[in-house]
């Protein structure tokens, strides 16, 4: 699975991407709006950011805040009006649907709140759907190998409707982690969770950054979630307002509650906090 990797912040290097970058993702100047005129809706309003390797970052806001949309543009499953958007160094911005699908297969990782795991196939066979989707032979001692690293060495063999659901969301994990993605874009991964679950799903979420260099992504509506990351960013109105770093739940709660008084929020950059 790969070393830990050191990581850094404020534009210093962590490491080298697959096209020699340091950057797991980067927005620059996306824009994402639906429909025209009067009817027009801006959902992000020019995103600039740079996310390093191995770092794990929470995205949060209120309702309506672009949260969504955001995840989408990044992963490559929407397009943006405006702006690029680089995956490990590749630009996905002006790619055909056919090279993002092959991207996407080896190169990200997804886990959602809902699971995804496809009920006819073995814990193993899930595991290994991304490597055949990819035309790739499977690696079945790599998918022992993440299964071991989420508890379920021993859940191979078995169907997802004979987990727990918070064995089916490691199972969905390992899944993530076995083509050693540039990105692993969570949401909502606790949702349908009970918060003794929650938390031993973000305890690996974590654990893959910590351990194995992973990047992870993670949009959420929880506090506590989000105090599992080494950043929380703040969504409002599709622009990032704000951003903590290791912050408590507590604090950011209270950030998040701020955000949906009626004081509108001052546009916040990267550029402007380095």
């Amino acid at each position: 699975m790969g070393l830990r990797r050191k990581k850094h912040w404020g534009g210093q290097a962590a490491g080298p991407g697959r096209e020699g970058s340091a950057w797991a993702v980067e927005l620059r100047g996306v824009r994402r709006q639906y429909g025209r005129g009067d009817r027009a809706v801006h959902a992000l309003r020019g995103i600039d950011l740079a996310l390093p390797r191995g770092s794990f970052t929470a995205v949060m806001g209120p309702s309506g805040s672009g949260k969504s949309t955001f995840l989408q543009c990044a992963a490559g499953l929407d397009r943006p009006t405006e702006g690029t958007v680089r995956l490990g160094g590749t630009d996905i911005t002006g790619m055909s649907e056919n090279k993002l699908t092959a991207l996407r297969r080896t190169r990200l990782g997804f886990v959602f709140q809902a699971f995804n795991l496809l009920p006819s196939l073995t814990v193993e066979q899930n595991v290994l759907l991304p490597m055949r989707l990819a035309g790739h032979r499977p690696d079945r001692r790599k998918a022992a190998d993440v299964l071991a690293r989420v508890g379920l060495g021993d859940k191979g063999r078995r169907r997802p409707g004979q987990l727990s659901g918070g064995q089916q969301q490691r199972v969905a994990i390992a899944r993530a982690l076995v083509t050693d993605p540039d990105v692993v874009f969570a949401d909502e991964p606790t949702g349908a969770l009970d918060t003794t679950t929650a938390a031993e799903v973000l305890g690996l979420l974590r654990g893959a950054v910590d351990t194995m260099g992973a990047t992870v992504v993670m949009v959420t509506h929880d506090p506590n979630a989000a105090a599992y990351a080494d950043r929380t960013l703040f969504l409002a109105d599709g622009a990032i307002v704000d951003r903590l770093e290791r912050a408590p739940a507590a604090r950011i709660a209270e950030r998040l509650t701020a955000l949906t008084a009626p004081a509108p929020a001052a546009a916040y950059t990267e550029a402007a906090a380095a």
